[in-house]
């Protein structure tokens, strides 16, 4: 198991831009896939973007390609999620998710370690 711990979220305009960040703890970062997913008010939570654990594969969801860019640096055990041209649509709380020896999979089930999640929220 890897603890997660989300940060970077707040308040932006419209327009602004983001870099969301997610450590984790342990020695075994580099063995697990990752992802990000959102859950807007009163939405079920989404797919946003996904790299594997080799960080070889990436995935995005349709929504965010060309605005979002998911990295990881594992020297620091951490997960980047960077958000450009930022839409009020964008305004959900985002969870980092990881799985060992994950390939970048876009559903919630393929991921049994999450973090509590950052707010993002986005003004027009």
């Amino acid at each position: 198991q890897v603890q997660l711990v989300e940060s970077g979220g707040g308040l932006v305009q419209a327009g602004g831009s983001l870099r969301l960040s997610c450590a984790a703890s342990g020695r075994t970062f580099s063995t697990y896939g990752l992802g990000w997913f959102r859950q807007a008010p009163g939405k079920e939570r989404e797919f946003v973007a996904a790299i594997s654990w080799s960080g070889g594969r990436i995935n995005y969801a349709d929504s965010v390609k060309g605005r979002f860019t998911i990295s990881r640096d594992n020297a620091k055990n951490t997960v980047y999620l960077l958000i450009f041209s930022l839409k009020p649509e964008d305004t959900a709380v985002y969870y980092c998710s990881a799985r060992r020896y994950s390939m970048a999979p876009m559903t919630i089930s393929d991921y049994d370690n999450w973090g509590r999640g950052t707010q993002v929220t986005v003004s027009s």
